[in-house]
C-alpha cells in the first residue's frame, strides 16, 4: 500500500500499542489471576479465546472501514517514527559521556566552588535580569544561566527536537547530569537549581515551561529536593530613608498601615450634624482598604462636610516590580539572592499526579481541555498584564 518503503524499519508491537485503549468483557468460571493484586487475568484459555475473537473481528472491521483503518495505520507509523527518532537521539547525543565532553555554555556565569552541596544554579530570563544577577550574586557559590526567550514546550516535542534546542542543551550541560538513560544524579553540579523569573505573565509562562521540562525529564531532581522557585518581592515600600519589601498584597497593606501607625482604617460617621466640642453619638465602621493610596502627599487629618475624619499617609511610596531587571544588583542580592533574606519555594513530587494532569492540560496539544480549564479558573487570575 506504499505506507512503508523498503528502507523503512518494520512496525513493532510497541508502535501499535502506543496510545491504544481497549475494553474487553470476559466471563468465565473459576478465573485465575496473576500476582497478589490480581490486576491481570492469568487463565490461559481466556487469552487464547480473546486473541482469536478480537483478531478476527478487528480484521473484519478494518476491511469494512478503510478510512478509519487508514487513520489507525497513520497513527502507528507516527509512533514508529517517534520511537526511531528517540533511539537515534540516544545513540548520537546521549551516548556515554557525550554531554560530559562538551564545554560549559558560554552564557553560563559559573561559580568558583566545585562543591555541589554548596553550589546554586539560578535560571533567569533574558540578559537584563541576567546582568543584575551576575553582578549581585555570590560568585563563589552562585552560578547564573540566562535563557533567551521562552524555551521549547517539551510536552509537545519529541526527544530529538528537544535536544536540538540550544537553551535546553545549555541547561542540561550546565547541570552535568545528562538525560534519559544516561542521567546520573551523582554528576549534578549544583544541589540547588533555582528558577528565577519575572512576576508577570511571560515570567509565569517561562516558569511553567521549565517545570514541565524538569517534571518530564528530570523527576529525580524534584524527588531529591534539588529544584526551587525563587520568590522575589512584588513591592518596595519606602518612607524617608527606610525601605521595606512585600511579597504579596497582604504584606504590602500591613507595612503601609504600620508606617502610617494605623491598626485598621476606620471612618467616624455622625448621625447628625455636629459642632466641635459638642457631645455627640458616633458609630464606628470599617472602610475599604483602598482609602490608603500607594502614593499620597502629606495632609493633616481633617473633617469634611459629611462628618468623616480621614487619615492620609505622609510620604509613603510604593513601587511595584514586574521584572527582576528593574532591581539594581544590590537590591537583587538583598531580596532574592542572599541566603539570609531570600524566600525559596521547594518543588516537591507530593502532588505529582495532579501536576501531571495540569501539565497535560496546559501544555499539551488538546485545545478543549485547556479552554475548559481557562474558563473555570479565569476569575482566579491576578496581576494579568493587559
Amino acid at each position: 500500500n506504499g505506507y512503508l518503503k523498503e528502507k523503512d524499519d518494520n512496525l513493532s508491537g510497541e508502535d501499535i500499542r502506543e496510545g491504544l485503549t481497549v475494553i474487553i468483557s470476559v466471563k468465565l468460571r473459576e478465573p485465575q489471576f496473576e500476582g497478589q493484586t490480581k490486576a491481570k487475568l492469568g487463565t490461559p484459555n481466556a487469552r487464547t479465546a480473546v486473541e482469536t475473537v478480537v483478531g478476527q473481528e478487528f480484521a473484519d472491521w478494518l476491511e469494512r472501514n478503510p478510512t478509519d483503518a487508514r487513520g489507525v495505520l497513520e497513527k502507528v507509523i507516527l509512533a514508529s517514527k517517534a520511537r526511531l527518532a528517540a533511539r537515534a537521539a540516544r545513540e548520537t547525543v546521549l551516548r556515554k559521556g557525550a554531554l560530559e565532553g562538551m564545554t560549559l555554555p558560554g552564557k553560563l556565569s559559573d561559580c568558583s566552588s566545585r562543591d555541589a552541596s554548596e553550589s546554586e544554579l539560578f535560571i533567569v530570563e533574558g540578559d537584563s535580569a541576567g546582568g543584575s544577577s551576575k553582578q549581585g550574586r555570590d560568585r563563589r557559590t552562585q552560578a547564573i544561566l540566562p535563557l533567551k526567550g521562552k524555551i521549547l514546550n517539551v510536552e509537545k516535542a519529541r526527544l530529538d527536537r528537544m535536544l536540538a534546542s540550544e537553551e535546553v542543551r545549555a541547561l542540561i550541560i550546565a547541570m552535568g547530569t545528562a538525560i534519559a538513560e544516561e542521567f546520573d544524579i551523582e554528576r549534578l553540579r549544583y544541589h540547588k537549581i533555582i528558577i528565577m523569573t519575572d512576576a508577570d505573565v511571560d515570567g509565569a509562562h517561562i516558569r511553567t515551561l521549565l517545570l514541565t521540562l524538569f517534571y518530564r525529564y528530570f523527576p529525580q531532581l524534584i524527588d531529591k529536593g534539588h529544584l526551587y522557585i525563587a520568590q522575589p518581592p512584588l513591592y518596595k515600600i519606602s518612607k524617608g530613608s527606610k525601605s521595606f519589601w512585600a511579597y504579596n498584597d497582604l504584606e504590602k497593606d500591613k507595612i503601609i498601615r504600620e508606617l502610617a501607625n494605623i491598626a485598621t482604617p476606620v471612618a467616624l460617621a455622625k448621625k447628625s450634624k455636629v459642632k466641635r466640642g459638642q457631645d455627640n453619638e458616633w458609630e464606628v465602621e470599617p472602610i475599604d482598604d483602598n482609602v490608603i493610596a500607594e502614593n499620597v502627599e502629606s495632609e493633616d487629618a481633617e473633617g469634611n462636610d459629611d462628618g468623616i475624619i480621614t487619615d492620609k499617609i505622609s510620604g509613603v511610596n510604593v513601587q511595584r516590580y514586574k521584572g527582576l531587571g528593574e532591581m539594581n544588583p544590590e537590591q537583587l542580592w538583598e531580596t532574592t539572592l542572599s541566603p539570609d533574606n531570600r524566600v525559596l519555594l521547594r518543588v516537591t513530587m507530593r502532588d505529582a499526579q495532579e501536576a501531571d494532569g495540569i501539565f497535560d492540560i496546559l501544555m499539551g496539544s488538546e485545545v478543549p481541555p485547556r479552554k475548559k480549564f481557562i474558563q473555570t479558573h479565569a476569575k482566579s487570575v491576578k496581576n494579568l498584564d493587559i
